[in-house]
């Protein structure tokens, strides 16, 4: 099993970092992301994320908002990203100085590609999630 983990602080309050993070169905096309559609609510929903190559299908496996972790896995075995068996999982903290740090690791077979590729781009996607997050705040 591979593991890809991305650890970055947000320079602003948990609450408002969780409030972008946090949201399953938050994810809005644009960036490579033709359109999302989402069934359900809270743990169990799935969101459908269409590229142009394939649809990601994810599933939320869990969510505590007091916490501020959840976790989630891709359930479709035609996903168009090098990865099997895969589940991920984000926990935020407060550093107690306004400013809150991210952890998001993803654990996962490699599809197609090597392990180093792979990880790469499962580091990417998430350090582009921590990005949009901070631009929707403006930090």
């Amino acid at each position: 099993m591979a593991q890809a983990k991305v650890v970055e602080q947000v320079a602003a309050p948990i609450e408002k970092v969780w409030s972008e993070i946090g949201n399953f169905s938050g994810i809005k096309p644009g960036a490579g992301i033709e359109s999302v559609d989402y069934e359900g609510e809270g743990v169990g929903m799935t969101r459908s994320i269409r590229l142009a190559n394939g649809t990601i299908v994810e599933q939320l496996n869990e969510h505590d908002a007091a916490a501020k972790t959840f976790g989630y896995a891709i359930i479709n075995e035609d996903c168009p990203l090098p990865f099997a068996d895969y589940s991920a999982s984000v926990e935020l903290k407060d550093n107690g100085d306004n400013t809150t740090t991210v952890e998001w690791i993803g654990t996962f077979e490699p599809k197609g590609v090597d392990e180093k590729q792979a990880v790469n781009l499962a580091s990417t996607i998430y350090t582009n999630a921590i990005k949009g997050a901070r631009m929707a705040l403006g930090v």
